[in-house]
């Protein structure tokens, strides 16, 4: 029973970074999901507090981070509010429409048909779809790494500690 439990968590974690590419997925919620496995099927006991609080804040910052990155550029590259919509649409559109590419395709199209009816040039409308562009590849690398580092607090809290 335990080696299939560890097989599910081990599906859960790789499920967490496939998250990263389709959004549909909660990330971190799946990462939770796993940890909430173990503790309640093998040992509760072998996650220590301090890998609790850990795991919470890491996950506060892997939000914060999440939103910040995506809004630096986005911000400055001057995306409307309506741009920042287009996006956020075009992502979760995108995830389904040609996966996995369609993620950075379909984003990048609508901000730059969104921004040329809101009637900005085409350079700028260009510059502001490829902040979008940036500021998504940067949120997901930040929430890539967050990722590892709170699989990683897991990992060795459950088997050195």
């Amino acid at each position: 029973m335990e080696v299939l439990v560890w097989v599910v968590i081990a599906a859960l974690f790789i499920l967490s970074f496939i998250g990263l590419l389709y959004p549909i997925i909660p990330s971190v919620l799946v990462i939770w999901a796993a940890i909430g496995l173990y503790a309640f099927l093998i040992d509760g006991g072998a996650v220590s507090w301090w890998t609790w609080l850990s795991l919470l804040l890491l996950t506060i910052v892997l939000f914060v981070a999440d939103y910040i990155a995506s809004m630096y550029f986005v911000k400055k590259y001057g995306s409307t509010k309506h741009g920042m919509t287009a996006a956020t649409i075009g992502l979760l559109a995108g995830s389904f429409i040609i996966p996995p590419f369609g993620i950075f395709i379909v984003p990048f199209i609508l901000v730059m048909l969104t921004e040329l009816a809101q009637k900005k040039p085409a350079k700028e409308a260009a510059k502001v779809a490829v902040g979008t562009l940036f500021g998504f590849l940067t949120s997901t690398f930040a929430k890539g790494l967050i990722q590892v580092i709170l699989i990683g607090i897991f990992l060795v809290d459950v088997f050195i500690f």
